[in-house]
């Protein structure tokens, strides 16, 4: 099947071209086009793109959104299949592309995500152990009761869809989502019947270290999704996010990490309380 890759860019000049050259290695997999879309900055990115071979178009901030930006590219698309990724992350494996969309080109599946990898000793380290374990799995519809709301976690950091699936399925729906679209069209997928598997032989290295009010700002915006697409606050969201909670402060004290068990509290709390003000 013939991939294209589709990522949005802002300020990445310092991203790109590593980037950029980690796709082109992969193997056994073929490649239409690496499409970059980039959003009006203050940094050189448009200046490197230009000298790689891809496609890209330069929009400005009021045009972005996570969702529109991202659907647009898929409906132009012509391949197979429409892989989705971050700028910021980190491809070391020349299998990475092949190991996610094998399980789609094999029939098993109609989306994948890749396990995502943090290399720093912050607290993101543990949400994405809780997050991406170390086996790979497949979710369908028969799994909501017992998984509830993760039954839908899913990562633009790295994923695949069949793009017959995502048309089929009208991708967004138009939406402006600012953030979690990677978890609404999950939502679709698996309640339209379709199955989605996570690929923990295809990693990423994908690392930040959230200040306060970073945390509080996406746990805002988190609420925000929350409130305007309310039918998933049936699915167990609160739990969702006690369990992760719990699992970073108990492998925080098996390790010892006393700068993740003194900033859990305040994190914890900016994170709930910004949930809880952007649902209001």
């Amino acid at each position: 099947m013939v991939v294209d890759i589709i990522c949005p860019l802002y300020n990445a000049e310092k991203y790109v071209e590593k980037l950029h050259k980690s796709i082109e290695m992969q193997e056994d997999v073929k490649i239409g086009n690496i499409r970059y879309i980039i959003t009006k900055g203050k940094d050189k990115t448009e200046e490197k793109v230009k000298k790689l071979n891809c496609v890209y178009k330069v929009i400005e901030a009021k045009e972005f959104s996570h969702s529109l930006t991202r659907e647009k590219e898929a409906f132009e698309s012509q391949a197979d299949i429409v892989v989705f990724i971050t700028q910021d992350i980190i491809i070391e494996k020349k299998d990475w592309l092949e190991k996610l969309i094998k399980p789609i080109e094999n029939r098993e599946v109609d989306a994948c995500y890749s396990r995502q990898i943090c290399t720093n000793n912050s607290m993101e380290k543990y949400t994405r152990e809780k997050n991406y374990p170390q086996n790979s799995k497949i979710v369908s519809k028969d799994d909501v009761e017992e998984l509830g709301l993760r039954t839908f976690f899913f990562s633009d950091a790295s994923s695949a869809i069949k793009r017959e699936t995502f048309v089929k399925l009208n991708g967004y729906d138009n939406k402006k989502l600012s953030i979690s679209e990677d978890m609404y069209i999950a939502y679709k997928l698996i309640t339209n019947g379709y199955k989605i598997k996570y690929c923990a032989d295809s990693e990423v290295v994908h690392s930040h270290n959230f200040t306060l009010k970073q945390q509080y700002n996406r746990y805002y915006d988190t609420g925000k999704f929350f409130k305007e697409n309310s039918y998933l606050n049936k699915y167990k969201v609160n739990s969702a996010g006690g369990d992760l909670a719990f699992y970073i402060l108990k492998r925080a004290i098996e390790e010892k990490n006393w700068k993740v068990i003194f900033k859990w509290l305040p994190n914890m709390g900016a994170r709930f309380i910004g949930m809880k003000l952007g649902k209001i």
